[in-house]
């Protein structure tokens, strides 16, 4: 994507909102607008990387294929890194999942939907009892 091809969107969250979406950046050593941007694709995205011969399927509500998704995940990582061979290539795919991964748990955990558990070995969903 050539940089003349970027538009500016603009939106308004509570200003707690932005202090936990800034630090959260900052944890991930992302400028603000890219953890937003990755943010809303991890939104929109399947968390699982297509196997080879996965037929892909569609996301619900939407007309594209699951592969072109993951293409577009792929694209990305190059624009941002350059060439990278093929195990800097699956790394930076897991890096970018794990990321994602971090941010929900932790947006998950901020709801109080989800706790992690010593006791029972890892995150659980929490209860309303």
């Amino acid at each position: 994507m050539a940089e003349d091809d970027r538009v500016a969107v603009k939106t308004y969250v509570p200003r707690q909102q932005k202090e936990i979406w800034s630090a959260q950046a900052d944890d991930l050593e992302m400028s603000q607008s890219e953890f937003v941007r990755t943010m809303v694709q991890a939104g929109r995205s399947e968390f699982e990387i297509p196997s080879a011969g996965d037929s892909g399927g569609t996301e619900p509500g939407s007309d594209a294929p699951a592969d072109e998704d993951f293409a577009d995940r792929i694209l990305e990582v190059l624009q941002r890194s350059g060439a990278l061979d093929w195990d800097d290539l699956v790394e930076a795919l897991v890096d970018d999942v794990e990321a994602e991964l971090d941010a929900e748990i932790q947006r998950l955990q901020d709801d109080n939907l989800v706790r992690y558990s010593g006791r029972e070995g890892g995150y659980v969903v929490t209860s309303d009892e």
